[in-house]
């Protein structure tokens, strides 16, 4: 069966064309098609405004109507339109689902933090060996939210959706270019924060194994890998110290915008906000390490997420 799924965030909208076969253990895996990713900013000063603005819903609708004419020709059986944080937050989100319909001819779901959650779970695992009594924690640094999903190879054991994400909280604290240290010791409080609530519901400190995922953390593991361009299969599956990632953490944090937009490996549309999502990531692997007790020694990163989970479903109806 071939299927496509859309995943619409805060930052970017991305589509995966891809068939889904049966293996050989009874489950069901991705054979990409089409794979692409645009930066549209749909979230927009949804923080302050509570509004999707009008710019950015034209940038989106012009990348959908590009999708739509993708999707027709390869001969897509089903289709799943997913949309995240920024939506769930605007009070004209009723402008977005039309527009989004008329254009694709399905309605797009609108989904609860923890269907994302699950959906991100999903995703990332899905190419990565899961070991019977290991806890994995995925974690999903997007534009508006940050979820925190632990599973194991029984599915899904506690998760929790959070209003972090690198544009969010660029917006928020990080206005300066560099951000100068009370911005920075701001965020991180707010990141402490939003921790401390995830600690709630999700045991991190049982974790055996973390999973990263979505385009702030590839970029950083793109950094901490050294690579002088963007590498999918170099990024896909890298397990990276945890201290090389804070060290690649802290340097894209401190550089100026100029700077990012020289590394060959960074897209444009992150350049503004690579720096909180590197802050971001960075003050959730400390907070694990230390949790840990020093176990954890290791992140790996994931190019699958919640995109394979939204192809996954489609498939499943």
């Amino acid at each position: 069966m071939r299927v496509a799924a859309i995943d619409c965030g805060t930052n970017s909208i991305r589509l995966l064309i891809a068939d889904v076969v049966q293996d050989g253990d009874g489950g069901q895996r991705l054979t990409d098609v089409h794979r692409e990713m645009r930066v549209v900013r749909l979230g927009q000063g949804v923080d302050v405004t509570g509004m999707l603005a009008e710019e950015a819903l034209e940038r989106t609708f012009a990348a959908v109507d590009d999708y739509a004419a993708l999707i027709r020709s390869a001969a897509v059986e089903r289709v799943r339109f997913v949309a995240t944080s920024a939506t769930r937050d605007a009070g004209n989100r009723d402008v977005f689902v039309a527009g989004i319909e008329a254009r694709l001819g399905v309605a797009p779901d609108v989904v609860s933090g923890s269907e994302e959650a699950a959906l991100s779970f999903a995703g990332a695992v899905s190419v990565l060996p899961m070991q019977e009594n290991r806890n994995v924690l995925v974690v999903d640094l997007g534009g508006g939210s940050t979820e925190f999903v632990m599973g194991d190879a029984d599915g899904v054991s506690g998760a929790l959706s959070t209003n972090m994400g690198c544009v969010r909280f660029t917006e928020r604290y990080l206005q300066s270019d560099p951000p100068t240290p009370a911005e920075i010791a701001a965020a991180e409080a707010a990141i402490e924060d939003k921790l401390s609530e995830v600690l709630a519901v999700v045991p991190l400190g049982d974790v055996d194994g973390i999973v990263g995922v979505a385009g702030s953390i590839t970029t950083i593991t793109a950094h901490a890998l050294g690579l002088a361009s963007y590498q999918s299969e170099a990024i896909h599956a890298a397990v990276v110290p945890l201290e090389e990632i804070d060290a690649a953490a802290t340097a894209l944090l401190a550089m100026t915008r100029t700077q990012r937009a020289e590394l060959g490996f960074m897209h444009p549309g992150r350049v503004d906000v690579i720096g909180a999502g590197a802050l971001i990531w960075r003050t959730v692997l400390r907070r694990l390490a230390q949790l840990s007790g020093g176990r954890l020694e290791s992140a790996t990163t994931s190019e699958h997420d919640i995109l394979d989970g939204i192809a996954l479903g489609a498939a499943r109806g």
